[in-house]
């Protein structure tokens, strides 16, 4: 099949969309890149979050966490200061975390919170905060809600998410000294912070359209790759984030589903066409790339 990239690029073009690298993988074959010359590593910004929850299989598979751990099991002498809010924070469920449905409004540790907050301990800060309504009822986008995430990761295993992740999926993957920024006391940030190319994103798009066997090997449960990439939570957006969240990867039109980060870092996983698109970006109209993704990429597959 001959694949047309300058529909693509015209659209990105002519609608002024800053995409600066993208690959389109098809049956486990690269069907083309734009500008691989310059493909470096860059922050992916919430594309971590699909990271992290790679690392909770394989913790859940492991026997060291389960759907249902609250954050009282692994943090007890935080887990009674609040009283007041609907439940106490501390009775967070995993699951109730990896859905963003934890109950607050105002959703904690923000960038801009994280480059000001005083208090160091963000586990125990997060912690401190009362709930607005029970948890599990309803989607609130929360990176605060992943960092609590990798925080009982690493309470359970011993280790950090990315030192965790690096001998089970990074090494694997081909994908060497990782960068991964930490909390002031060493966490894995797991809602950001990790870097990562264009062409490596592209790596972790096909190991998930391929339920997490790779070359031969089965790197994270299928069972869990099942579970996280289908719908769990209603989401209140529209077009592509209107489509519903699931655990740590958003929903999309036609049948896809993505890892996302700001400014337009895109895992987009298309099971039904075995394809992978990956895209690094610096671009506010993240909507407006997925929306040339469907009108110029989707049609040739």
């Amino acid at each position: 099949m001959f694949f047309q990239r300058s529909r693509f690029t015209q659209q990105i073009s002519s609608r002024n969309l800053n995409v600066l690298s993208a690959r389109v993988i098809q049956h486990g074959e690269l069907l083309d890149q734009w500008n691989p010359g310059t493909d470096i590593r860059r922050l992916q910004h919430s594309v971590s979050k699909s990271f992290t929850c790679m690392a909770v299989g394989l913790a859940i598979a492991e026997g060291k966490l389960s759907l249902e751990s609250r954050l009282t099991d692994f943090y007890p002498s935080f887990g009674g200061q609040v009283q007041s809010s609907p439940s106490p924070p501390g009775e967070l469920s995993l699951y109730h975390l990896l859905c963003m449905a934890s109950g607050h409004d105002s959703p904690p540790l923000w960038a801009e919170e994280r480059d000001t907050l005083q208090e160091k301990d963000w586990v125990k800060y997060y912690l401190s905060l009362p709930l607005d309504r029970l948890p599990g009822e309803t989607f609130t986008y929360s990176s605060g809600d992943t960092f609590m995430i990798s925080a009982m990761v690493q309470a359970a295993v011993g280790e950090t998410v990315r030192d965790y992740l690096t001998p089970r999926l990074f090494e694997p993957l081909g994908i060497h000294d990782v960068r991964w920024d930490t909390s002031p006391l060493g966490i894995t940030l797991g809602c950001t912070g990790l870097w990562v190319s264009c062409e490596e994103l592209s790596r972790f798009g096909q190991l998930l359209l391929q339920k997490g066997h790779w070359q031969g090997r089965q790197l994270i449960p299928e069972e869990w790759i099942t579970l996280v990439t289908r719908r769990h939570i209603d989401t209140p957006g529209t077009a592509d984030w209107g489509v519903g969240y699931g655990c740590q990867f958003w929903m999309c039109s036609h049948g896809a589903y993505r890892a996302d980060g700001m400014h337009g870092q895109f895992c987009i996983v298309l099971p039904e066409q075995d394809a992978v698109v990956a895209i690094n970006s610096e671009e506010e109209d993240m909507q407006g790339i997925l929306n040339v993704v469907w009108s110029e990429i989707l049609p040739q597959l």
